[in-house]
């Protein structure tokens, strides 16, 4: 397959109070990015154990293309706490196999035929695969019209300031949220300044084509070189919020790739993650009316 649509970093399981679910940002978006038709492929690293066999042989039933190496370390755990108002608290084992992605020859491959990734901070924490994501960037198409998405995602102080950087510099769409972007500001000296303003000043500086801006219940935002577009958040009974951006992510992206304008595909995004919320879990089923 051709002008794939790559999710790469973490698999894992996230230990919910009522059991283990598959999850992992880079997982969550790729299974979501092909409901909406799209060829779409996780890439990640598991263990030589039964969690790691299980995650694989999960990905299979869901249909969803992977490359996933096996290699000497535990398959990735994720504790989850669900607050009262449905939000999750993270404690993210460390030194696990997702830390671990090798850059091999059918990854290289991979990444020749790959038409937009979605990769995040969280997976370069350790040198390796932070290594891998960054040859991977190199090896795709040069084309102004590729998706290099970097949906931020700082968990547990697994981040500083250079990967940051350089992930900024990588990317042409950013995605984080209102309190990613307080930390963002203050590590590169925005602090002060109007909400907006300090988006601006990343999609200028970056000279990104889009950024992407969540706000919880106080609504979304995408800059684009001269327009935002705002939606608000819909009201709903929320299961919990886990995957919920990681689903906003990939309705905007699929939308985008499929033509659609910036304000279509923001408010696909925002119906979809509102309708994930309203599930347990981050990869429910998505019903037709959204995937049509």
């Amino acid at each position: 397959m051709n002008n794939l649509v790559v999710g790469m970093g973490e698999a894992l399981w996230d230990v919910l109070p009522e059991g283990k679910k598959i999850g992992g940002a880079p997982a969550n978006f790729a299974y979501h990015v092909s409901q909406f038709g799209l060829p779409s492929c996780v890439v990640s690293a598991v263990g030589d154990d039964a969690l790691g066999k299980e995650i694989v042989e999960n990905f299979t039933s869901k249909g969803l293309n992977q490359l996933i190496a096996e290699v000497p370390y535990p398959t990735g755990t994720v504790q989850v706490e669900i607050d009262q108002a449905g939000v999750p608290q993270y404690e993210i084992k460390e030194n696990v196999a997702w830390d671990n992605i090798p850059y091999t020859a059918p990854l290289e491959s991979l990444a020749g035929r790959t038409k937009a990734v979605c990769f995040g901070s969280l997976a370069q924490r350790n040198v390796v695969s932070r290594s891998t994501i960054n040859r991977f960037l190199d090896a795709m198409p040069q084309s102004e019209d590729n998706l290099v998405v970097f949906d931020i995602n700082l968990r547990q102080g697994f981040y500083n300031k250079e990967i940051l950087c350089n992930s900024m510099e990588r990317c042409n769409i950013m995605k984080l949220n209102d309190e990613e972007l307080v930390i963002i500001s203050r590590m590169f000296g925005y602090p002060g300044i109007d909400l907006q303003d300090k988006c601006w000043i990343l999609l200028g500086k970056y000279n990104l084509k889009m950024l992407i801006l969540t706000c919880g219940i106080n609504g979304s935002y995408v800059f684009t070189p001269g327009h935002v577009s705002f939606q608000p958040t819909p009201s709903v009974e929320v299961a919990d919020t886990v995957g919920a951006g990681d689903s906003f992510t990939a309705a905007f992206i699929a939308s985008i790739l499929k033509g659609k304008t910036v304000p279509e595909a923001h408010a696909l995004a925002v119906q979809t993650s509102a309708y994930v919320c309203t599930k347990k879990g981050a990869m429910p089923i998505l019903p037709p009316e959204l995937t049509a």
